[in-house]
């Protein structure tokens, strides 16, 4: 039996339109309409301008030099840390997550896409079926028609929605910048690795810095130990003054097991952030470790460090992502033109199923509108607006608190260097200073008083020199930080731009 299938578009009325005419007037409107695409909504091209100042609040020699900062722990010359970096990008769990989630981001916008493609399902049945015979259609008396039947069924559906007025593009359009959003926040992951890791090197180093100094300090207080107990055996010096001199000795070595604690943590923390168990470098105990040269580096101008920041990039294109999403509101206030086509064979027989005589095919264009829904439409375009304001504030914000950080450390690390060249010349002095007070010492000159307040002054410089550097080496790590260090160029392409008053800066994120 034949599948007779009408093909509706517009219902004819009373108007005299008969079904021969209603069909070449609806692929008439339908060409109108594609051809009459647009897509509604803002055009996003760039941010609000964000007023960046003329330079760097600190006067620096160095600020005018752009600097490749993308391994900036490679200029340390530093080759433990070098490979510390190398194990930590290629295995550290949380950089393997936020790898994870771009993966995530880039279907998400896959999906997207393919939702402004046709679709399309096949598929075959065998239905057995028995009909009543006593119902409002008596099958069983109709001539050659039997009350029980069989019926092979093989065919294809496809249905498409025309993109009429640019939702499926805006849609595109915003999970694009999403994706764009979740590859800088990425790159903002990478770079609080490389900070965590160097920061944990250097307090690790720093915790070796300060126990040599220890041990300096305690193997200088042993001689002075003895040498008073060599001239109590004389008679020359009291019991009292061998006393002092071996409570100088005992406070001090009372530090070394805190400062040795603190090293064994930094290095316990260093296996954690290689993605490994915490014990994975507890061999670097036992290596040798020498403090960083440290020193000024180039900064280049704001606009430089902006271009750099994943924070400021991500919020950019969440911007942009929420222009877009006020492009798909706004196509909901037009008309929506989507076409079916169906296809395939029916029989009662398989010797007749894929016979001429056996098809069937269907094609059913739909226009539907929204003509009243209690304005939720344009209530929700509201809504889409009012969060793309939220989206450009945040990006100020976001530019404003970047300054902000990347002013802090500038001066924070030329504060540190400063403190760390005077500690070292306060060292120097001490140093001196407790030479001459124990040379004078030893011949009599002066009393044991003098010599341990000497021994006291060169402990306490000691400490402070190496406590300096290690605060400078982390204030240094936190600069890099804030400049946008450590940003993996071989995955950073210039895809957009965004406007700083006073400069152009162009964003720059993977485009894959």
């Amino acid at each position: 039996m034949k599948s007779k299938t009408r093909t509706p578009f517009l219902r004819a009325t009373a108007t005299g339109l008969t079904p021969g005419r209603v069909r070449p007037l609806a692929l008439a409107l339908s060409c109108v309409l594609l051809t009459a695409c647009a897509t509604v909504g803002p055009d996003y091209r760039e941010p609000p301008p964000v007023d960046i100042g003329s330079g760097w609040t600190l006067p620096l020699a160095s600020a005018s030099q752009s600097a490749d900062l993308s391994q900036w722990w490679s200029a340390l010359d530093d080759p433990v840390l070098d490979r510390l970096m190398v194990t930590a990008l290629a295995q550290n769990l949380d950089l393997r997550q936020a790898a994870a989630r771009i993966d995530e981001a880039r279907a998400l916008r896959d999906r997207v896409a393919g939702e402004a493609l046709p679709t399309a399902a096949a598929g075959a049945s065998v239905n057995r079926r028995r009909q009543s015979e006593n119902g409002p259609l008596p099958v069983g008396s109709i001539p050659g028609l039997d009350a029980t039947q069989t019926i092979y069924d093989a065919g294809f559906d496809a249905a498409w929605e025309a993109d009429l007025f640019g939702a499926k593009r805006r849609a595109l359009e915003g999970a694009s910048a999403r994706l764009q959003a979740t590859e800088a926040e990425a790159q903002g992951v990478r770079m609080r690795i490389v900070a965590e890791v160097a920061r944990t090197w250097f307090n690790a180093v720093g915790a070796r810095y300060e126990l040599h100094a220890q041990q300096a300090t305690l193997d200088t207080l042993q001689q002075t130990w003895e040498l008073v107990r060599l001239r109590h055996a004389l008679g020359d010096a009291s019991a009292a003054d061998v006393e002092a001199a071996y409570a100088q000795w005992t406070a001090v070595n009372a530090l070394i097991p805190d400062i040795e604690a603190r090293q064994r943590a930094a290095v316990l923390s260093l296996g954690v952030l290689l993605g490994a168990p915490p014990e994975r470098e507890l061999a670097l105990l036992d290596g040798p470790l020498a403090p960083s040269t440290l020193r000024a580096l180039p900064v280049g101008e704001r606009a430089d460090m902006l271009r750099r920041r994943p924070d400021v990039l991500a919020a950019e294109r969440r911007l942009a992502a929420s222009s877009a999403d006020i492009g798909v509101a706004t196509a909901e206030l037009f008309p929506k033109l989507s076409i079916g086509v169906g296809g395939g064979f029916q029989a009662l027989s398989t010797g007749n199923w894929f016979d001429a005589s056996s098809s069937r095919f269907s094609i059913l264009p739909l226009i539907s509108w929204r003509l009243f829904d209690g304005g939720r439409v344009r209530a929700e375009i509201r809504a889409r607006e009012a969060a793309e304001r939220q989206a450009a504030l945040a990006y100020e914000q976001a530019v404003l608190a970047a300054l902000g950080d990347a002013e802090r450390a500038l001066v924070d690390y030329h504060g540190g260097l400063d403190t760390l060249a005077r500690r070292g010349m306060s060292l120097d002095a001490a140093r001196t200073s407790y030479g001459h007070a124990r040379t004078r010492y030893a011949a009599g000159d002066i009393a044991l008083v003098e010599l341990l307040a000497a021994q006291r002054s060169l402990h306490e410089a000691e400490t402070a020199a190496a406590r300096a550097h290690t605060n400078a080496a982390v204030q240094l790590v936190a600069l890099y930080k804030a400049l946008g260090g450590g940003w993996d160029v071989s995955t950073a392409a210039p895809t957009a731009t965004h406007s700083l008053r006073g400069a152009t800066a162009p964003l720059a994120f993977s485009s894959r």
